[in-house]
Formats: structure tokens, sequence, C-alpha cells
């Protein structure tokens, strides 16, 4: 009820200055859907379908065709293969022996079984660089060795392991301009940035948030770490099975594809899409079409369309620009003052964020704002752009915001109560981030926040 009213509350006030009659529809389905999502009013995919449907029916967009943009995205697509990937290396047994040898070396210690997990971060981000494919993977891991450890689902150990691949795992992949779609969108929106000038400027940062959030994480859910995690018994060593074999061969070769994109230039998807077909080929594939039918989230495919077709509307209607054009004549207002302007390009990265589901939409709107802004009062824009990237990149606030937080999400070990707290707690962390330790951190490698 609070998210409809809050819709119609939307459309019902005079529409603002500078703001489109079609704008002020698609701010009024968005707080519906948000709200919808974050209460969890309804399933996750019945939400996207419903925020499909009040698109049409506000006029929000000029038709079906329009309001269902998002399922025509490569984006949606490549969810599906990658969730695809997740149930291959779970069905074909490669989940299971991994999880035995972790349980293995933490001799039943719940602390040694997270620190694993935030040791191999880096590391995987190297190999698999989209956070939504590691997820995928990761997931079913620690989901069986949660399973086989004894550890209940939704005990406190549970909860901070997969609220570290909800929210920190993803932070590993913007280390790297290569990482995936965050680094790539927004080097491209800043321009000029080489992979190792990205490297330098964004590995202390983003250091720094992963730290903070891993030891944000282990306080909240402390009391989980003094428990004792069963060891089944020893991983088995015989060699990989024939099934085991395969699967691992396709997900090879899919990372492979995807590390070596800057030779061949496919889409992400593309990849996703090809081990899909390697995942379901008869008598050498891993699946058959029924498990895949089965156990695949399609709720999640339904919710990333969704955003995604959200994040057309508020581009096409204006109103993104709309929100844009707020933060810039904010910051005119504090131009005087640099660590005002920064404070200011913070806060309305925290709104915007909010009200874009997608991180590609997001980044299309405030970074050229933010550069804007910081050449109007004398910033290096640069650093305007990289703030905000930080800024949008460090949160969730509810899971239809990232392809990794659905496939975390949809395994009921998190609510979305969960998220959005730990989103709230990631804004402050990447606030204090980005003033105590990006700020002084640039001016030291020669990239000082004022230019004159």
């Amino acid at each position: 009820m609070i998210p409809l009213l809050g819709s119609l509350a939307v459309l019902a006030a005079p529409t603002p200055a500078g703001l489109s009659v079609d704008g002020q529809r698609v701010l009024a389905v968005i707080v519906l859907a948000i709200g919808l999502w974050g209460l969890e009013t309804l399933p996750p995919g019945v939400t996207g379908v419903v925020a499909i449907v009040a698109l049409v029916f506000t006029r929000a967009v000029p038709g079906i065709r329009e309001a269902l943009v998002g399922f025509a995205d490569p984006i949606a697509y490549f969810l599906i293969g990658v969730l695809t990937m997740g149930v291959a290396v779970a069905r074909s047994g490669l989940a299971e022996r991994v999880a035995r040898v972790l349980l293995a070396r933490g001799r039943g210690r719940a602390g040694a079984l997270y620190g694993h997990l935030l040791l191999a971060l880096i590391p995987l981000t190297l190999i698999l660089p989209s956070a939504t494919t590691r997820t995928g993977i990761l997931v079913h891991v620690y989901d069986q060795a949660l399973e086989l450890g004894r550890v209940p689902r939704g005990a406190p150990l549970s909860r901070a392991i997969m609220l570290v691949l909800n929210s920190v795992n993803r932070l590993s992949s913007t280390v790297f301009l290569t990482g995936g779609i965050t680094p790539i969108v927004a080097a491209g929106l800043i321009g000029a940035i080489s992979w190792s000038h990205w490297l330098v400027l964004m590995c202390v940062p983003y250091a720094a948030l992963l730290a903070l959030a891993s030891i944000a994480i282990y306080l909240r859910y402390r009391h989980g770490f003094r428990d004792e995690v069963a060891v089944p018994p020893a991983a088995d060593r015989r060699p990989l099975t024939a099934v085991e074999l395969r699967a691992a061969l396709i997900t090879a070769g899919a990372g492979l594809l995807w590390l070596t994109d800057s030779l061949h230039h496919w889409h992400p998807t593309l990849p996703a899409l090809l081990a899909w077909i390697g995942y379901l080929m008869p008598r050498w594939g891993v699946l058959t079409w029924r498990e895949f039918e089965q156990e695949v989230g399609w709720s999640n495919f339904f919710v990333i369309a969704a955003s995604l077709s959200l994040a057309q509307a508020l581009s096409r209607s204006g109103a993104s620009d709309w929100l844009a054009a707020g933060v810039v004549g904010a910051a005119h207002g504090v131009a005087q003052t640099p660590l005002m302007v920064v404070g200011v390009l913070l806060a309305a990265s925290a709104v915007v964020r909010l009200m874009i589901p997608n991180i590609t939409g997001f980044l299309a709107t405030t970074i050229p704002v933010a550069m804007s802004a910081g050449v109007a009062s004398g910033l290096n824009p640069v650093l305007c752009g990289l703030i905000v990237t930080i800024a949008g990149d460090a949160v969730l606030y509810y899971p239809a915001q990232s392809g990794s937080s659905l496939v975390v999400y949809e395994r009921g070990h998190l609510t979305a109560g969960e998220i959005f707290r730990f989103g709230l707690l990631m804004t402050v962390l990447a606030a204090l981030v980005v003033l105590a330790v990006a700020l002084p951190y640039w001016k030291l490698i020669g990239e000082p926040l004022v230019t004159r």
C-alpha cells in the first residue's frame, strides 16, 4: 500500500519546472517499483512485470514495445548465461568438490571459510572479470559448503558470506579497467584513462572500501564466527569425472573469451550464450533442458530486464537529465568550497543511485554532470567523475540494482531489508573513503582536486 501511495503522490504533485510530464510519470513508476522491491510486497519478478505494465498504463512510454525494451537488452541474456553457468557447476559436482576442499582447509573454523572467500576475490577477478559470473559460480560453491558444514540457512555465518558475495565481490571488479561493465563505462565517459592509470587511481580507494566493508560485515555477524563448522570426509582426490571436466572446460572457455575481449571485441553476452549452448548440448553437455528450466532463477531475468526498461524510460523522458540538472545547480551553490562540492556530488549520487536501478544508467547520468560541475567549480573533472563512480558502485539498495545481487538474493539467505541497510552503511563508508582516503591519495600521486 505504501509504495502505491508514494507513486500516486508523485503523479498528483505539480510537475516541477524542467521536468516533462512523461518524466514525472516515469519517476512515479520507479517509486512504485523501488517500494515493492524493497518491502518484498510481491515476488521480485512479479514486481518487474508490474513496473512494465505501470509504464504503459501511466503513459510514461508511448506503448508496450517501449516498455519492453529491456527484454531486448543483451545484459538480460548475459544473466541467463551466467545463471546457467552456476547451475552447471553445481550439477556437475564441481561445486561440491571445491566446497569440500574449502571446508577441509578451514578445519572447522568459521573465520577461515570467510577469510578464504575474501582472499580469493582479487585473483578470481583476473580470471573471471564479471562480478555476476563470479557470484553465479561462488554462490553455489559456498551454498554447498554451508550445507556440508551444517550451517543453517539464515545463520549469521551464512548471511555474512552471502553479503560478501552480494556487495563486496562487486567492488573487486572495479579495481581493474577490464573488471566489468562499471569500470569500462566509467572510463569511457571520463575519457583518456589507460588500464594502468585506472589501476593506480582506483587501487587504494577500492582496497579501503573492500577492507572496511569486510570488517563491517564481520562485526555485524561476529557471533556466527564463534561457531564450529562441520568438516565432511576429506575432499575427493580422484581425477575429475567426465561431467566435471566438461563443465570446467566450458566455463574456462567462456572465461578465456571474456579475458581476450580486446582481441575479438565481442560483447560479454556472446561468450555467455556460447557457454549456455555448450552446457545444454546433447551428449557432451552437462545439463538437460528440464534441469535448465527448473533450476535457473527466471525471476532474475524479469527483474533485470524490467530495471533496464526503467532506466531507458528515465533517459528517454528526460527525467535523468532533470535529476542531473539538480546536481549541477546544487554544486554551483557551494562552488566556493571544494569539499562542499564533493559533498553535494556524494549526496546526489546516493539519491540518483536509489532512483536508477541500472549502474550503466547511473554512470551515464552522473559522470558528465559531475565533470561539468567540477569544471565550473575549478575542480579536477576526472576526479569528479571518479568520485561519483565510487559513490554509485559501492552501494546496492535493493537486489534489482545488480545481476550478482539477484543471484545471491534468490538463495534465500538475505532479506531485502538487510541488503538495503547494508547499502546505507556502504553509502557512509564510500563517502568516508572518498574524503579521507581517495582525495589525499590522489593529491599524493599528482592528481589534486583543485585545479585553480
